[in-house]
């Protein structure tokens, strides 16, 4: 599918507010409701919009230490490994990098105890792991929710 510059307006307005109705967003771009329903339809059918979410800010429903880690795993076992993490609750993503068998995660958790529970009693009893290596972070300057047109 090709996207144009209307499609592009459409996307951007709705990464902003994904709540909008589409006669909003039909105000803003000199559009009817009937044409911004179709192109978010037609966006929605080709997959370009995969879901409409809400984002939440992790510190105020209580997840207050956020880290990062590096995973690495023998071959053999990254995909069940990797399952593993997507599966646990505590795990906001996960990802396969470049490099060694590597996994990028994020987890949240509400306080350092937890993190430490998080790493003994889930991650370090997983088989396969070779090598966790993690990052705790300390102030968020940018966190994107959707992608920039």
């Amino acid at each position: 599918m090709k996207i144009d510059e209307t499609d592009r307006k459409i996307l951007q307005l709705l990464t902003e507010d994904g709540r909008l109705s589409y006669a909003d967003i039909g105000k803003s771009l000199g559009l009817s409701r009937v044409t911004v329903r179709e192109r978010v339809h037609q966006l929605k059918d080709n997959g370009v919009i995969e879901r409409f979410s809400v984002v939440i800010n992790s510190e105020k429903v209580g997840k207050r230490v956020s880290a990062f880690f590096e995973v690495d795993c023998e071959p053999a076992f990254l995909v069940e490994v990797a399952q593993n993490l997507a599966d646990n609750p505590t795990v906001a993503s996960c990802y396969q990098m470049t490099g060694p068998s590597t996994l990028h995660m994020h987890v949240l958790v509400e306080d350092f105890a937890a993190l430490e529970q998080f790493i003994n009693n889930e991650l370090y009893s997983l088989e396969g792991i070779t090598r966790v290596e993690s990052h705790i972070l300390l102030r968020r300057f940018k966190s994107r929710s959707g992608l920039k047109l």
